[in-house]
């Protein structure tokens, strides 16, 4: 019984629908020698090689001009894909695509270390597990009470602080933060906007900035 499957279809449930870009993807297919011009089919056994060359070559984005950002500072060939749930910088979500740019624009520019200043429970666990595998992560709960020794290690410890003011966060606590000296006002960033897009968005202005 033969396993081929047809290409148009298996390069679709990728998200690669557009004329120009089915033509890319299959362009490179054919160099590699998986397929050839007019050939409708492919093996399982090729596909997944194939699937393996797009990955390399590619980086599958939709139209919004942030995730193209985040896809030119891969290196890898932009590639439109549609619907946007394919787009590797945001998957269809403005969360997802702040998270993917703020983790590479840490490593571009050497941030490694972040402490993040409030928040409800709920998106500190969603930061820890979106970030927490790229970059160190310290989560400061506001509601707590945090003394001020605490506090300068954090300042010492991290790159950059995240003080989240618009959110569940007490002024003992953000004080620590924000009046913790000269020493640290370079690396601390007062967030006044509400959602996680928002705070990502603002330590990465401040990195580029900063840099």
């Amino acid at each position: 019984m033969s396993t081929d499957r047809d290409i148009d279809g298996w390069l679709a449930e990728r998200g690669i629908t557009l004329g120009d870009s089915r033509a890319r993807a299959r362009a490179l297919l054919e160099a590699a020698g998986l397929t050839r011009p007019g050939k409708a089919r492919m093996s399982d056994p090729k596909l997944a090689t194939a699937a393996k060359l797009l990955a390399e070559r590619f980086f599958p984005v939709c139209a919004d001009g942030a995730c193209l950002k985040v896809a030119q500072a891969t290196g890898r060939e932009p590639l439109r894909v549609e619907p946007r749930s394919h787009c590797e910088g945001c998957g269809g979500s403005a969360n997802h695509r702040a998270e993917v740019a703020f983790v590479e624009s840490c490593h571009r520019h050497g941030v490694r270390k972040v402490v993040v200043v409030g928040g409800s429970p709920a998106v500190r666990e969603e930061l820890e597990a979106k970030l927490g595998r790229h970059i160190a992560l310290r989560m400061v709960d506001g509601t707590e009470r945090r003394t001020s020794d605490r506090a300068r290690s954090d300042l010492e410890w991290a790159d950059l602080v995240l003080v989240w003011g618009a959110t569940e966060l007490h002024h003992k606590v953000s004080g620590h933060y924000t009046h913790g000296g000269p020493a640290y006002s370079h690396k601390v960033v007062h967030v006044v906007r509400r959602g996680v897009a928002a705070l990502l968005e603002e330590g990465m202005t401040h990195i580029e900035r900063a840099h």
